[in-house]
């Protein structure tokens, strides 16, 4: 069983990521708040074991808020979950996608988007198929 470690969300395109401890999350649409709603990509996820295995390759300590995700979870590998539901608390999402990184992280650290295209080190996207609150600690699982 894994765990949600962190929520952010993007109040506008390209905007700061907004720490939270708790927020709600709208089926079909996303992160209530966040700047980017609906489509196939309303939540990004972030695995923090990934997170921290590119700061150990690179020698960097960068605050898994510089990749930008609305969420970041521990326990819960995110390699090849396309098609799988994740659970946190009471809500689903469906995982369908890799999230690839972008030039962003160059900037944020020289090295960083080449070594995120391994093994889903950019996470993961999703649709949210059952909606609700969610808070920093609740429990994570992925299902078949």
């Amino acid at each position: 069983m894994g765990r949600l470690e962190q929520i952010w969300i993007k109040r506008f395109k390209r905007g700061p990521m907004d720490a939270v401890a708790e927020a709600h999350l709208d089926e079909g649409q996303g992160l209530a708040g966040n700047a980017n709603r609906g489509g196939k990509r309303q939540v990004t996820i972030l695995e923090r074991e990934a997170w921290d295995r590119h700061m150990g390759a690179l020698g960097g300590e960068l605050d898994p808020a510089r990749r930008r995700a609305n969420l970041l979870v521990s326990g819960c590998n995110l390699a090849d979950s396309r098609g799988r539901v994740l659970r946190i608390g009471d809500t689903r999402i469906a995982i369908r996608g890799e999230t690839k990184p972008c030039e962003q992280m160059e900037e944020a650290l020289p090295g960083l988007r080449k070594v995120m295209f391994e093994d889903w080190g950019g996470g993961a996207f999703g649709e949210v198929l059952t909606g609700g609150a969610i808070r920093v600690g609740d429990a994570v699982s992925l299902d078949d």
